[in-house]
């Protein structure tokens, strides 16, 4: 059911709900595989803890330091290396720090009680011996992880000049079981992988999740009543709506960049064709016209243009086409074929799953300069591509052998941390808008 023919097939006629997956009650296991020796050097000491209450129930220097390690961009301090243990920065013995030739510090202290975690916590250039950040976070119920991800996103941001990402969710598509007994589950879990929430169930297919801008909505593919059809589902309500259930193909939905629109693949009036409908009235324009199968739309952020995967050329290739209509242009000549794409915040990188051959790997092409491909997978069977908010990271679908696994990898490609399921699939993934703090 794996193979590379199979892919493209389901690929290009929207039939991919056949390797659809599912979420079971588990969640994912979660490893980092590689690591940049020639990131920035950072430790994040393990919090101290304030007053007598009862000790934090997540380790926030662990998961801050898990969270920078991932996105490639630094290479925190191993515990076991960490030989003093300040929680303010007049504690600091610079000197320490500067032989161990660590770039930046981050200290702090936490206190738990009644149900709220609060953590204090201090960035310092320890070349400068200067404080460059100092803040409190503090969080509450079942989020306490956020904490350190907020953390970790004030630093990432203090120090690289961009948004840190790592308040983040994402959701992704599983399938465990055989016959009929297979269950496929849509799942939104942190960015890392923890605190799975299952927001779907069907023992039929579920495939292409996309999140709304505000992170409140998740529109996806469900067979549950035979024929593919288009919902929109809150994730905290569980309320949903159809969208479209014509004849035929309803697939690949992707909200526009101010939510107001959905762009998707029908096949009511022949061949998949590129068709966006507004949300609001239920209008429907139809974008693409060609004998040729179209599919795989994505905004570009201007709301201007639409990219898509059509074999127009005799193989899939992706295309950019006024939302208006008219004559696309093609994007991509390298490589045998190229689609299922994702395109970063700024439209300046779009990375995709290109194919040459048997082996099927995540390439990024940068447009600033020049169309020029980077491969960020080593293959054979990697697709679904899914940016980051802050295109830092990315996470894709890889061939793990016995079951599909999701990897996350930095830009570059040279971080990867890998999200598997235990005794299941797991596929699909789309990476969710910024959360509000």
């Amino acid at each position: 059911m794996r193979t590379p023919k199979l892919l493209l097939a389901l690929a290009l006629t929207l039939i991919t709900a056949l390797i659809a997956t599912q979420a079971g009650a588990q969640g994912l296991t979660v490893q980092i595989v590689n690591g940049v020796p020639s990131a920035i050097p950072i430790t994040v000491v393990p919090f101290g803890q304030q007053g007598s209450g009862p000790a934090s129930p997540v380790d926030v220097a662990a998961i801050v330091s898990m969270d920078l390690n991932r996105c490639g961009q630094f290479r925190s301090l191993p515990t076991s290396e960490i030989v003093q243990s300040p929680t303010t920065g007049s504690q600091i013995q610079f000197a320490t720090w500067k032989q161990l030739k660590q770039d930046y510090i981050v200290v702090g202290t936490t206190s738990y009680s009644g149900g709220v975690l609060k953590a204090d916590f201090q960035l310092w250039d320890v070349n400068k011996q200067q404080m460059l950040l100092q803040n409190s976070v503090a969080m509450q119920g079942s989020d306490l992880r956020r904490v350190a991800h907020q953390i970790a996103d004030q630093v990432y941001q203090k120090i690289i000049g961009v948004r840190g990402a790592f308040d983040t969710r994402i959701a992704y598509i599983t399938m465990t079981g055989t016959g009929n007994s297979t269950q496929y589950s849509l799942v939104v879990a942190d960015s890392d992988g923890y605190n799975p929430q299952t927001v779907v169930r069907s023992h039929e297919p579920l495939l292409s999740p996309d999140w709304s801008p505000d992170g409140q909505e998740i529109a996806y593919v469900s067979f549950e009543s035979g024929d593919s059809a288009i919902y929109i589902q809150n994730v905290a309500t569980g309320a949903r709506r159809l969208i479209s259930a014509r004849p035929g193909i309803n697939g690949a939905p992707v909200f526009s960049p101010d939510g107001k629109k959905l762009a998707v693949s029908l096949s009511f009036r022949r061949n998949p064709e590129i068709y966006v409908i507004d949300l609001a009235t239920g209008a429907l324009t139809q974008v693409t016209n060609n004998l040729s199968i179209n599919t795989e739309p994505r905004w570009m952020p201007d709301s201007k243009d639409i990219v898509f995967t059509s074999d127009r050329s005799g193989k899939p290739q992706l295309y950019e086409i006024p939302t208006t209509g008219g004559a696309p242009q093609r994007l991509t000549f390298q490589g045998q074929w190229n689609g299922n794409c994702s395109i970063s915040y700024d439209g300046k990188k779009i990375a995709m799953v290109e194919g040459n051959g048997n082996v099927y790997r995540i390439a990024v092409m940068d447009r600033s300069l020049g169309g020029q491909e980077t491969f960020i997978s080593p293959g054979n069977l990697d697709f679904a591509p899914s940016w980051a908010p802050n295109a830092s990271m990315l996470l894709y679908t890889a061939d793990g052998g016995a079951h599909d696994v999701l990897y996350s990898v930095s830009a570059d490609g040279r971080v990867r941390q890998q999200l598997a399921l235990a005794g299941g699939d797991v596929r699909s993934p789309a990476w969710g808008p910024y959360r509000n703090p």
